[in-house]
């Protein structure tokens, strides 16, 4: 019997990365496409997997794409970008044209809630349910998996954009920096975020070694808005990928600075003795998103 084919998209701001097969092993062809308009660049992930199915129909396509999105099938914009900073995309079908052009069915979910269910599926959050995926890199974007389906609602999840406090330097004086948020200035991605740390420290990060003070301040941001998570979804693991996490320093303190902030307020083993198995890096690295495609793609 012919093992089944499907197509995977992760869209990003800058890059849509494509592949053809199964996941979490299987995957027989990949490639990367530099984002410009919706039009050139889906046009350009249905080309290559049509050449790279090679003839062979695709059983489905899932997209884990940037958003925010329309995922309410009710609604006459299902399967289309909503207001979004990137320019051109505003109200851009996402799955009409992958349907239209490929024949097959497409699922679509943002790439956050498709990193949540790969790392249920077959990564760091296996047998855990409730489980959530935190990226943290240009933006900040969080996704869950809760009864074994990615979390949906009035719209999806929007961790990035939760409140945190304004915290003070290691030294004791009140970070003044605005927060780059368009919408609400210092909320968790407007404060710890790429652009955030870049902010403050007029460099990119990754020029910022492990003792400078600058950590301690991103930890301790990203500890508020975890714990808000944390209390509200109680998930059974949380896993934090993205670029600002290459720095490999940065897990710990943020472990430390949870269970600092939670105060022993959550009596479980995971919260106040097993912080490492509880608080981990994705299994999938930075692949976790088109993971997340192909998990959409394979579950339907």
């Amino acid at each position: 019997m012919t093992e089944l084919l499907y197509g995977a998209v992760e869209g990003g701001g800058t890059k849509f990365v494509c592949a053809v097969g199964r996941a979490p092993d299987g995957i027989l062809a990949r490639t990367r496409i530099d984002t410009t308009t919706p039009g050139e660049t889906l046009a350009a992930c249905a080309a290559f997997l049509h050449d790279a199915a090679g003839g062979r129909p695709l059983a489905a396509v899932g997209v884990a794409c940037f958003g925010p999105l329309e995922l309410d099938r009710g609604r006459p914009e299902f399967g289309a970008m909503l207001a979004t900073p990137k320019p051109g995309w505003s109200g851009a079908p996402i799955v009409r044209p992958l349907q239209e052009t490929l024949g097959a069915p497409v699922h679509l979910d943002t790439d956050v809630n498709g990193a949540a269910l790969a790392e249920w599926l077959w990564g760091a959050a296996q047998g855990c349910d409730p489980a959530l995926y935190l990226t943290v890199g240009t933006g900040i974007g969080g996704g869950a998996v809760v009864g074994s389906q990615t979390l949906r609602g009035l719209m999806h999840p929007e961790m990035g954009h939760v409140p945190v406090p304004r915290l003070t330097w290691s030294d004791g004086t009140l970070d003044t920096y605005a927060g780059f948020c368009p919408f609400h200035g210092s909320c968790l991605e407007g404060m710890a975020a790429g652009p955030a740390l870049l902010g403050r420290l007029g460099a990119p990060a990754d020029t910022a070694g492990p003792e400078h003070p600058i950590w301690d301040l991103e930890a301790g941001y990203l500890a508020f808005g975890l714990a808000a998570m944390a209390l509200v979804l109680s998930p059974q693991r949380i896993v934090l990928g993205g670029g600002v996490f290459q720095q490999a320093h940065l897990l710990p303190r943020v472990r430390r600075r949870l269970a600092d902030v939670l105060a022993g307020y959550v009596r479980r083993a995971e919260v106040t003795t097993d912080l490492d198995s509880y608080v981990v890096a994705p299994h999938f690295g930075q692949d976790a998103g088109l993971m997340g495609a192909f998990a959409l793609a394979q579950r339907g």
